[in-house]
């Protein structure tokens, strides 16, 4: 039984035919972005079934998967919200606002709020060294430059309200 749409399959195998016979491996970003489009996240049965389509093998999806902060490997929050946590961003306050996020949505970076509004997580570099502290917010992933606590909590209070 297949865990994917019909739909993601077939758009699945289109990718994969975009690429020459033993090169099909190349498909295999868009292959999850659309899996995980799809169900939210990548759970072990979709990266399996991603394997089969794209005829390599599980590991290898398992490891691009756990490797690439932009797939969830577990159920994640409707809004994801990465931090950037490099030099940069941590010279001019990223971490004590990570500890101010996680006093804030009552949880530890890569956990949900028990609403299952929120995932904090940490990332590396969001190639907005001059704008930091950064964030990216999922699922459109939209930047928010110069984060301060009071832009924050109003970013949460207008996603609250927003669902």
């Amino acid at each position: 039984m297949s865990i994917l749409s019909d739909s993601a399959i077939l758009e699945i195998n289109n990718l994969k035919s975009r690429y020459p016979q033993g090169k099909q491996k190349s498909a295999l970003l868009p292959a999850l972005h659309i899996a995980q489009a799809e169900k939210g996240w990548l759970p072990v049965d979709a990266m399996d079934e991603v394997a089969g389509i794209l005829q390599i093998k599980p590991i290898e999806v398992y490891e691009v998967a756990t490797f690439y902060t932009m797939f969830h490997v577990k159920p994640v929050g409707k809004y994801v919200i990465e931090v950037c946590r490099t030099g940069p961003c941590c010279t001019i306050g990223a971490e004590e606002l990570i500890q101010y996020m996680e006093d804030k949505l009552g949880i530890s970076v890569g956990e949900t709020t028990d609403d299952g509004l929120f995932t904090l997580k940490t990332v590396e570099c969001l190639a907005a060294c001059g704008m930091g502290p950064v964030l990216q917010i999922g699922p459109d992933y939209t930047y928010r430059e110069n984060m301060t606590r009071e832009k924050f909590d109003l970013m949460i209070e207008e996603l609250r309200n927003k669902s």
